[in-house]
């Protein structure tokens, strides 16, 4: 087969010999082999350094490199104002998740808080001294030290920053009893901390106050109205009475209802001085009593006196044509033990209850629920018939803090001179710093994410 190929390919050129022509092609033959293997390694060295590259690691940072980088960052933190105000943690308010859904932030429980209080009685100057627990020589501080926790979200801690910044050129008051006046004054001393409030008017008694906070024209009141209605009260600052109160159900006090057009937000509450003897009077006439025997007057009991309070409340702020926004703060709680602050009642708890180990007393269930009643049939038809009402509902959370009062502590160093010396006891107001301060949160949170909790 070999030999006639070759005289196949002989017979092709007839200008060569048969020895020539293999001799020819065993070079050919050569040469093509020696081509074709350096492609071969010139292919396989290209592909080794390909691979290599791509296996090569990136280079090192070098330090100049590096504070190249950072130098934008720096820059921008040289340029800001050392003016500018420290933002409060966390920076803004956010309670819910990205759907909105709905947390009821007054359920919860009081958790550890090593942070601690965000104020003290030497960094805030408006401490009455019945509740400068720490001036007057309570030995304890663990209530400092705790926080609410609603069950399902997490509650911010005031920012006075921004409510400051909320608050430029509005108006606010706290109206309702000495309660109120214990709130506002939590408000003041964490407002403090960022610009101290200027005291622009008091009362003769000093229970009605007014500031002002000069660098955001913000005014700041409380309106000492313990019953919202027209009373005549003969009782001194010690609770000492003379003589039974006369309370008009159907006249409201004209102490903070001639203020309202002029307020663009309120905290406004009834409360505990509608447990105290009164004689009721509604169209111009008696008509019942509260807890006066011997007077030949119909028992109606403080039920109805204070629902037809709060519906005249209610009423008044839904028909008026001044539309502020209201929080409408349930009861307070009391933590008296064997005994009232007459009879040697005492609270001596030093760390707060966990849930289901107190419950609440029936008189405060029975307040309590006619509040929210009453709420809610004002609030049914929304706020498109008058002012935005808000509820503040700090009932159970404040039920669950008995270590947060005064004590004997309402006075100052009570035990110096004796030991056992008996003092009046105060299981009601709240410590400054103390949980009421948590109070202030919640207030904040409805401001800021309010329109969620409708």
């Amino acid at each position: 087969m070999v030999k006639e190929m070759r005289s196949e390919y002989s017979s092709s050129n007839p200008f060569s010999s048969p020895s020539s022509f293999h001799k020819h092609n065993h070079v050919f033959v050569k040469f093509a082999v020696s081509l074709l293997l350096m492609g071969l390694a010139f292919r396989l060295f290209s592909d080794s350094i390909r691979y290599i590259s791509v296996l090569k690691p990136p280079p090192v940072e070098t330090e100049q490199e590096s504070e190249e980088t950072e130098t934008p960052v720096s820059s921008f933190l040289a340029q800001t104002p050392s003016s500018l105000p420290p933002i409060d943690f966390p920076a803004t308010n956010i309670t819910q998740d990205s759907e909105n859904v709905k947390c009821d932030i007054f359920t919860g429980e009081w958790v550890p808080d090593p942070s601690g209080p965000r104020y003290t009685n030497e960094s805030c100057l408006d401490i009455e001294s019945h509740q400068n627990c720490m001036k007057n020589g309570r030995p304890d501080s663990a209530y400092f030290y705790w926080r609410w926790n609603p069950r399902d979200c997490e509650l911010p801690k005031f920012n006075a920053h921004r409510f400051l910044a909320l608050m430029r050129n509005k108006s606010w008051a706290f109206i309702g009893d000495s309660i109120s006046r214990n709130h506002v004054q939590s408000l003041l001393c964490l407002l403090s901390q960022v610009e101290q409030a200027v005291e622009v008017y008091h009362d003769k008694e000093y229970r009605s106050k007014r500031w002002l906070f000069p660098s955001h024209n913000f005014t700041l009141s409380v309106i000492w109205t313990p019953f919202l209605v027209e009373a005549a009260i003969f009782e001194d600052m010690n609770g000492v009475s003379t003589s039974e109160i006369q309370l008009y159900l159907d006249k409201l006090d004209k102490t903070w209802t001639d203020q309202y057009n002029n307020l663009d937000y309120v905290v406004i509450s009834g409360g505990k001085w509608f447990l105290k003897t009164a004689i009721y009077h509604e169209n111009d006439t008696v008509s019942g009593c509260h807890n006066c025997p011997g007077k030949n007057l119909t028992e109606v009991g403080l039920e109805h006196a204070y629902r037809n309070v709060l519906r005249l409340v209610f009423n008044f702020i839904k028909g008026s044509d001044h539309k502020a926004s209201v929080f409408f703060r349930t009861t307070t709680p009391d933590h008296f033990e064997n005994g009232e602050w007459f009879s040697g009642g005492y609270c001596n708890r030093t760390v707060p209850f966990k849930e289901g180990e107190v419950d609440m007393r029936d008189v405060d269930t029975m307040m309590r629920n006619i509040e929210l009643e009453e709420f809610e049939k004002a609030s049914a038809n929304g706020p498109e018939e008058g002012a935005r009402l808000t509820l503040l509902d700090t009932t159970l959370l404040s039920l669950l803090r008995p270590d947060g009062h005064p004590g004997p502590y309402r006075q100052f160093q009570p035990f110096a001179k004796d030991q056992n010396a008996e003092v009046q006891t105060d299981c009601l107001h709240w410590c400054l710093p103390g949980p009421i301060d948590s109070w202030n949160d919640l207030v904040m949170e409805l401001l800021i994410n309010g329109k969620i909790y409708q």
